[in-house]
């Protein structure tokens, strides 16, 4: 039997497993048939904890279609929180990710992560019929898409056309689509790689989105991000010459139930 606990972060779910001592094989086929919603425990998934020799230990991530991504903010959030509750770390924990080392602080429910430097940013780049697409990298690629209305917005068919478009072959990208309320709301609806298709928050993505609407100067710091679950992240960010120099990402990390695998 293989213990889990099943976390979600903003409507992101997850299957969070302890293979701190390499126990358990893990690979594409078995985190797909976990992940199914109808046959397996469900989840948009797999966040995994092995151990590191610099840093509290590290956080692999399996989407839901046995993928491994680089980096997943919701994800980190639930794992910092695992981490603690299980007594793996103190409250105050790093951890090694694909993207880079990533900085956690438990605060009760609330866990505030600080991300990798934003990267390969891009403003205004024309994608077909979409002239002001902009692209950033926060652990994983983004591209992110100002909109006056995101709630009319077709974000399966849309965002797959981006994700899979030749100008961000070969690896794809996340899509987000941005509407600002102010100039401290933003409101952001994301397709995500390797789920393939809309969730209810992505981190990453919530950061990605707030660093452009920051560098366009549409927002400051901190800024509030709905998604579309209808939780609200907090976005801390410092900006130089274009440039994001740094990130936090803050909101609520939960425990859905505990179970085991045959």
């Amino acid at each position: 039997m293989i213990p889990f606990i099943k976390m979600c972060a903003s409507g992101n779910d997850f299957i969070v497993i302890n293979n701190m001592d390499h126990g358990i094989r893990i690979d594409p086929s078995i985190v797909r048939r976990w992940c199914d919603r109808k046959r397996g425990i469900g989840a948009d998934g797999v966040l995994v904890l092995e151990p590191s020799s610099h840093a509290s230990f590290k956080m692999r991530i399996i989407n839901a279609d046995g993928s491994e991504a680089e980096m997943c903010g919701n994800g980190a959030r639930c794992i910092a929180r695992y981490a603690y509750l299980k007594g793996i770390t103190d409250r105050i924990m790093s951890f090694e990710t694909l993207a880079g080392m990533i900085n956690a602080e438990v605060i009760g429910e609330q866990i505030k992560i600080q991300l990798t430097r934003p990267t390969d940013i891009r403003l205004n780049m024309k994608i077909d019929d979409y002239p002001s697409v902009h692209q950033i990298n926060t652990g994983v690629p983004h591209a992110v898409l100002l909109v006056d209305a995101v709630d009319a917005i077709d974000v399966v068919s849309l965002g797959r056309a981006i994700r899979y478009h030749q100008a961000f072959q070969p690896a794809g990208t996340n899509v987000n689509f941005v509407e600002v309320i102010d100039e401290s709301y933003i409101k952001v609806r994301t397709y995500e790689r390797g789920v393939e298709d809309e969730t209810l928050a992505c981190g990453t993505g919530s950061s990605a989105s707030a660093c452009i609407c920051s560098i366009l100067s549409k927002v400051s710091s901190p800024v509030r991000v709905i998604t579309k679950g209808g939780e609200v992240l907090t976005i801390y960010l410092k900006q130089a010459e274009g440039n994001i120099t740094s990130l936090f990402l803050e909101g609520e990390a939960n425990v859905i139930f505990e179970g085991g695998i045959s």
